[in-house]
């Protein structure tokens, strides 16, 4: 659990709704913001390659903090 702590900060702070509404936000927000980025990147014929598996890593980040900030917000993670 601690390295999960380590790499998802914000999941483990979901105690009430409204940090757990910040929380599923914030990831959203870097979802997005990786997105546009990795999106304009994607048109450069080699960066694109590399820049389509960035993206489904960041993507995977963020589905996993939001998970993880639900779970702890439902008490199931301490």
């Amino acid at each position: 659990m601690e390295m999960l702590q380590k790499y998802f900060p914000r999941a483990f702070t979901a105690t009430e709704v409204s940090k757990l509404i910040i929380a599923i936000i914030i990831y959203a927000l870097i979802d997005i913001v990786a997105g546009f980025v990795i999106g304009l990147l994607a048109k450069i014929p080699v960066v694109g390659i590399l820049a389509g598996l960035l993206g489904s890593l960041v993507g995977l980040y963020a589905l996993v903090g939001i998970v993880l900030s639900i779970l702890v917000f439902c008490k199931v993670l301490k």
